[in-house]
C-alpha cells in the first residue's frame, strides 16, 4: 500500500511540474548599443517567466533590481533567467556593465500585472 501511496505522490508531482512548465513564458529581448528590445514586458504574478537576452554587439548586463534578477549578455550567445514574479508594479531595468557612450540611457520596465 505505501508503494501505491509514494508512486501516486511521484506522479502528482511530477503533473504539477509539467503544468507549472507548460505555463511558463519565455521572453525574448535583444540587447544592442543603447537599448533592448522591446524595452517594455508585461509579466503575470506568480507565472513562471525565462527572459532570454542575446546581443551582437559587447558585452551588456541585465539588472532589475527590485525584482533581484540579474545576468551577464555575451555577443553570440543566449543568455536566460528564470524566475517567478511575486509582486505587481512597474519595475525598472538597466544595462550595468558598462557598454559606451549611451550606456547610462540603456533601461527598460517590467510591469508585473495580478
Amino acid at each position: 500500500m505505501n508503494r501505491r501511496l509514494l508512486l501516486a505522490g511521484a506522479a502528482g508531482a511530477l503533473l504539477a511540474a509539467f503544468s507549472a512548465r507548460s505555463q511558463e513564458k519565455v521572453v525574448r529581448i535583444k540587447a544592442r548599443k543603447f537599448s533592448y528590445s522591446p524595452s517594455q514586458v508585461t509579466l503575470k504574478k506568480g507565472v513562471p517567466v525565462t527572459l532570454e537576452f542575446t546581443t551582437e554587439d559587447v558585452a551588456m548586463g541585465f539588472n532589475a533590481p527590485d525584482l533581484n534578477v540579474r545576468t551577464d549578455i555575451l555577443p553570440g550567445q543566449t543568455s536566460r533567467v528564470r524566475f517567478t514574479p511575486e509582486k505587481t508594479g512597474t519595475f525598472v531595468f538597466l544595462c550595468d556593465l558598462f557598454c559606451g557612450d549611451g550606456h547610462e540611457k540603456m533601461s527598460g520596465k517590467l510591469k508585473v500585472v495580478a
